[in-house]
């Protein structure tokens, strides 16, 4: 699950996961000082008037975007562009979370990108071990060993490497693996004293679910990423060592008909929220469905451990977010 996040400005703060701040503006200009008769004539001298200082520059957040040779990228890739997309792109919550920035790789606003992620909590060896074990599980293409950082894993789609204390991923259109291990080397060498994001980056409409989401999880959050999906749903999140929490919602042409298998699976125990609600009590997955096109998604990972009481507390706080 990609999610990507919102993050509330601060003047003069850049964050890694959104655009850049105000720079600092320079003195406006003033008009030379004017020589005033002592008497006062019939029509008042005109005023001059003042040269309007040029806004000041807004800085690009300091990003691997930023710092990836873009040239390098779009002769990997056999792109024809390569385009730095300033906008803030919410955060990749699951196991691990990264915080991410794009690169436009067409000149379609629905075009493929190249996705730059580093881990929101610092890793470790055992946590890129754990990451990998976790992606094959799922069966999908096996990964190969990657010479990147202190060591990674990449099939044709993305990398996944650590560096220092932290996990970064590079992921994007269809290649080759060869292709990822050169962009992933790229990521690694403009990787050095990148500047860490905020651990908490939160929207005050989450909050109402904050002390059900620590019942839920077991712990308090270590990190937030609160922000909202391109339709302008709010996405909230809270991550820690070892889990995370977080809801989102997605519009579907019939939602009513998407709803059909969670509806009918034996472990789906129903709440009284939306059109229609359900938890799974294997999972722990919230799901409720608002109107015709609407659901909403509440995602508990790993799920197997969660309390279905404790998982219908939180979708009871948190719904009114996307049920109003």
């Amino acid at each position: 699950m990609r999610i990507s996040a919102t993050v509330t400005a601060a003047t003069a703060v850049l964050v890694l996961a959104g655009c850049g701040g105000g720079s600092g503006e320079s003195a406006p200009n003033v008009p030379p000082l004017v020589s005033v008769s002592t008497t006062p004539t019939e029509t008042p001298s005109e005023t001059p008037s003042e040269t309007p200082s040029p806004p000041p520059t807004a800085k690009v957040a300091d990003t691997l975007c930023v710092r990836m040779n873009q040239s390098l990228v779009q002769t990997t890739l056999a792109v024809p562009v390569v385009t730095i997309q300033p906008k803030a792109v919410p955060a990749e919550i699951g196991l691990p979370s990264f915080d991410i920035c794009q690169l436009a790789l067409s000149t379609s606003p629905s075009g493929p990108v190249l996705r730059l992620g580093v881990s929101v909590l610092p890793s470790t060896k055992a946590d890129l071990t754990a990451a990998q074990q976790a992606y094959a599980a799922t069966k999908a293409e096996p990964p190969r060993a990657l010479a990147a950082g202190q060591g990674g894993y990449v099939t044709s789609k993305f990398a996944v490497f650590l560096l220092g204390n932290r996990l970064f991923k590079v992921e994007g259109p269809a290649a080759t693996p060869t292709k990822y291990v050169v962009l992933a080397q790229e990521a690694a060498r403009q990787a050095a004293g990148l500047p860490e994001a905020a651990p908490l980056i939160t929207r005050p409409e989450c909050e109402r679910g904050t002390s059900a989401a620590a019942k839920v999880m077991g712990a308090e959050a270590m990190a937030r990423r609160d922000s909202e999906t391109p339709a302008g749903d709010v996405v909230c999140g809270w991550i820690t060592s070892t889990g995370v929490l977080y809801t989102t919602a997605r519009r579907v042409p019939d939602a009513e008909a998407a709803m059909a298998t969670i509806r009918k699976a034996p472990t789906s125990q129903s709440i009284p929220l939306g059109d229609e609600g359900y938890v799974d009590t294997a999972t722990g997955r919230g799901t409720i469905r608002v109107g015709t096109d609407k659901i909403a998604d509440l995602v508990p990972l790993p799920g197997t451990k969660v309390k279905t009481d404790d998982m219908v507390a939180f979708a009871l706080a948190i719904s009114p977010l996307y049920t109003r």
